[in-house]
């Protein structure tokens, strides 16, 4: 058998192979021959009926065994430094920053209060949901080296990158920060010159 032939024989595996690939996708596709009212493609298709506008009234409560959710009114705020009420707060999310696992948290800086420079020794996310967020990485404190992020910024705490953050005084509304990481993590404060500061 020549090469030519083996070529023909190998594309017509590889074509039959595709066939049989591209059928099997089909077969698994959702909206294969779907006759509900899921209405494949953009929302050029979405029959007047199904449509919703912000008039419309909203529907009935998500079932909790399929979605959970918490209002901001129902947050359960926490001092984060009892010493200190008054200049940031906390409320957990999910998991918990001092055991292994994943963990979230909201935090809420009032005015014109502020962290101290530290680092920590995982990497941190954090999401600006509202107010704006102000964020330094000086190992010294001066509140006017801190630069600005608004409402929807991200930005990542680095393994052992020194920052330190908070709200300016005069803003018009807390910095409220949703933060997220992997526990356990260390909070280590440093001196001016990044050395960290005995406990």
């Amino acid at each position: 058998m020549n090469s030519k032939n083996l070529t023909m024989i190998g594309a017509a595996i590889a074509m039959g192979g595709l066939g049989l690939v591209a059928a099997y996708a089909q077969s698994n596709n959702p909206f294969a021959g779907n006759k509900s009212n899921q209405y494949p493609g953009d929302r050029t298709v979405i029959p007047a009926a199904a449509h919703a506008t912000s008039k419309d009234p909203a529907g009935k409560t998500p079932d909790p065994a399929r979605v959970t959710f918490q209002l901001p009114k129902d947050i359960k705020w926490q001092p984060n430094d009892p010493a200190h009420p008054g200049e940031a707060d906390v409320a957990k999310v999910y998991g918990d920053m001092t055991k292994p696992g994943p963990y979230a948290v909201f935090y809420r800086w009032h005015q014109g209060s502020f962290s101290r420079p530290h680092f920590h020794d995982k990497i941190r996310h954090a999401i600006v949901v509202s107010g704006t967020w102000w964020v330094s990485s000086s190992s010294t404190y001066d509140e006017k080296t801190t630069v600005p992020l608004h409402a929807g910024a991200t930005a990542t705490d680095e393994e052992y990158g020194i920052h330190w953050d908070g709200s300016r005084s005069g803003d018009p509304e807390p910095a409220v920060l949703y933060l997220y990481g992997e526990g356990p993590v260390a909070t280590v404060f440093v001196d001016t010159n990044g050395k960290p500061i005995p406990k």
